[in-house]
């Protein structure tokens, strides 16, 4: 939607609001308001941002009527402060509950300041600033506040990998890391962008992660867990590392659940679906596990040779990277445990279906004899052997022989497996030692 357009309208607004003053209540609210409501709704916070900069006074004052005012707080991060004091008085933009979190080092403890207004950042000294989906307007003033440029998580997916650890000019440490996200039924790697800058820790991110809630709760509750931005950022990584390893282990149990069916003595093709589902499941989180812990090992790399950690900080690397290595083997034993679990599992289905072309083979050899006899019956050569006796003697006699016939050949084959089996079962048991 154009400017001019908001313009028309708001400027039919205007004139069909003037006239219809006097007009009973049900009827005060023009078409056009509606209109405009039902467009504001389809723009996004910072497009009506643009709009309301644009507009003169008078028109931007009406516009802002109409804003909802479940969205009127994310409008306001997108206009300057003269604009917003024109059309909000003195309110001032607030953060979203949780949106934002700020940790200060307070005598050793760290202690979380709320951060609910752009006042209340102002007033603090933090070590770690956390941001859980900011807007662009609030990623802007954030960085604006403490002097450097916080970029998008999203965007990092387009970043080359060679160039998500890097350091700008004023020392601004920069890393774009995976951090992995296992619900249930559903995993995923999710991108968080770290900055250190001037003794700061600054993360951003677009979804919320188990590993970001522990660190929280151990921050606050441990005095003396961490000393500056460097040992929560490596911690960070640890706590990713050691939910790695959770998931990992339940991937074992997954895995240890589905062995069990795929070991048993028989199994059905809905049953070998839904493990071959289950164990493509697991390969995929199993996966996504080796590729995250391989781009935190490429992260830690980056810190170590970046010499900016203290002697006890390199040593926790260290430890980190020992812990990765004891991963990467498990992950590459986990991945031969689900080839064989698939190859096993196809194997059961190939079975299944050689059963049932045994079965259609021993039909077909049962029949095939009476198919020939069936054709010589209805031949003419058989009547007129026949001729003499009665047509429905000489036809049930034959059919009866047909019976016989399909009977002992289905006998003879089963006598034949039967014998098979016996000799395959005993030549396993004459190979075990």
């Amino acid at each position: 939607m154009s400017l001019e357009n908001i313009a028309v309208l708001i400027d039919k607004h205007r004139l069909v609001d003037g006239t219809d003053r006097d007009q009973p209540a049900a009827h005060q609210r023009p078409p056009d308001a509606a209109e405009l409501d039902s467009r504001l709704a389809g723009l996004s916070a910072e497009e009506i941002g643009t709009f309301l900069v644009a507009l003169s006074i008078d028109d931007a004052k009406l516009l802002w009527g109409l804003v909802p005012e479940a969205r009127q707080n994310e409008v306001l991060w997108e206009v300057p402060d003269g604009l917003r004091e024109s059309l909000a008085d003195s309110r001032a933009p607030v953060y979203a509950v949780s949106q934002m979190n700020a940790f200060e080092l307070v005598d050793g403890r760290v202690r979380q300041a709320a951060i609910t207004s752009r006042k209340d950042l102002e007033r603090v000294r933090p070590l770690w600033i956390d941001l859980l989906n900011p807007s662009k307007a609030e990623r802007a003033y954030v960085g604006e506040h403490f002097g450097l440029d916080l970029p998008d998580p999203g965007d990092a997916m387009d970043i080359e990998v060679s160039s998500r650890f890097h350091v700008v000019e004023n020392d601004e440490i920069h890393l774009h890391s995976n951090f992995l996200l296992d619900r249930e039924g559903e995993s995923r790697s999710v991108q968080v962008a770290f900055i250190l800058h001037d003794g700061i820790l600054f993360s951003v991110r677009n979804a919320e992660l188990p590993v970001f809630r522990l660190q929280r709760r151990r921050v606050l509750t441990q005095p003396g867990y961490v000393s500056d931005c460097n040992d929560l950022l490596l911690d960070l990584y640890g706590a990713d590392v050691e939910y790695s390893a959770d998931s990992l282990e339940d991937i074992y149990a997954t895995l240890a659940d589905v062995g069990r069916k795929v070991l048993s003595e028989r199994m059905s093709d809905e049953e070998a679906a839904a493990i071959l589902a289950d164990i493509a499941q697991e390969e995929d989180l199993n996966g996504r596990i080796r590729s995250n812990i391989l781009d935190t090992q490429r992260a830690l790399s980056f810190l170590m040779r970046s010499k900016i950690l203290s002697s006890g900080q390199l040593d926790d690397s260290k430890q980190i990277l020992r812990d990765i290595e004891s991963l990467n083997s498990h992950t590459s034993f986990l991945f031969d445990k689900i080839n064989f679990l698939m190859d096993a599992t196809i194997g059961f289905i190939n079975i299944n279906q050689n059963r049932r072309v045994s079965q259609l083979t021993v039909f077909g050899v049962v029949f095939m004899p009476l198919n020939i006899l069936a054709g010589v019956g209805g031949m003419s050569e058989f009547s007129m052997m026949t001729q003499a006796i009665p047509w429905p003697l000489a036809y049930g006699a034959f059919v009866a022989g047909m019976i016989l016939l399909g009977w002992t050949t289905f006998v003879a084959l089963k006598h034949a497996e039967n014998r098979r089996v016996r000799s395959t079962g005993k030549a396993v048991q004459a190979a075990r030692p």
